[in-house]
């Protein structure tokens, strides 16, 4: 089973709380989006990234000194937004450590499909950024199937985490012999299901660390997972779709 998950735009350096243990398998493309962004105005840099004046100033500055391959941090460790948060990889047992490298990825605009441990450098690129790079019309168009396959090689099992934003870069490749299961979460207010993005991203660091510290190898087990007072809703779900339920 493969564990999907996005990243976050703030993004932390931190060459001691693990150690890296490989480069990312997608490496040389990153390279390539690296070129690609180095060679733009600020103006246009900015515009892609789509923030304000002090972030561009940061990203455009880290484009500019990047090296890809030296002081890196684990990739688990250097986003820090809410998911991450709640994940708190940084006080895993071993067992869990060994879980999440096993079984979960993080998906990146820039360097395509992370595991935990693979070694990254602070950047800014979502992967719904309007970058046409050799000939490729976006990200979407520049990565094509390959985090599809690189994900089922070998494992047809996908547990999906990630955004809307993210999932879709790997959803249109799916075939008949992969089971792609979404988890969704949930706030039940005046008899309404609504979800909101910053519960979910909670939620989501929550399931994954459910997850390891249980060695949770049968997606049917997550059902028993109550962090933050969710409850699995049976007659919202199906075979596709969990989804959980909080309020």
């Amino acid at each position: 089973m493969k564990i999907i998950i996005s990243p976050a735009k703030k993004m932390n350096v931190d060459t001691d709380t693990y150690r890296v243990e490989g480069l990312p398998v997608f490496l040389e493309d990153t390279k390539i989006l690296m070129k690609e962004i180095q060679k733009l105005g600020f103006s246009n840099a900015q515009s892609l990234w789509k923030c304000n004046d002090k972030l561009a100033e940061l990203n455009y500055f880290r484009f500019k000194e990047m090296d890809l391959e030296r002081n890196l941090t684990p990739a688990v460790l250097t986003y820090e937004g809410l998911q991450y948060q709640h994940m708190a990889p940084e006080v895993f047992s071993e067992g869990a450590l060994t879980y999440i490298q096993k079984n979960l990825r993080i998906l990146s605009g820039f360097y395509g499909v992370l595991k935990p441990f693979d070694g990254v450098t602070p950047y800014r690129l979502e992967m719904q950024a309007k970058l046409s790079v050799h000939g490729k019309k976006d990200l979407y168009d520049f990565w094509g199937d390959r985090l599809y396959r690189e994900l089922t090689d070998g494992d047809h099992l996908i547990l999906n985490l990630a955004s809307r934003e993210y999932a879709k870069a790997v959803e249109k490749y799916l075939t008949p012999e992969d089971r792609f299961i979404t988890v969704e979460f949930g706030e039940r207010k005046d008899g309404k299901v609504k979800q909101k993005a910053t519960l979910a991203k909670m939620a989501r660091g929550e399931m994954v660390r459910f997850m390891a510290e249980n060695n949770i190898q049968d997606p049917e087990e997550i059902k028993c997972f109550q962090e933050l007072g969710f409850v699995y809703e049976k007659s919202l779900s199906d075979e596709k779709k969990f989804v959980f339920i909080t309020g």
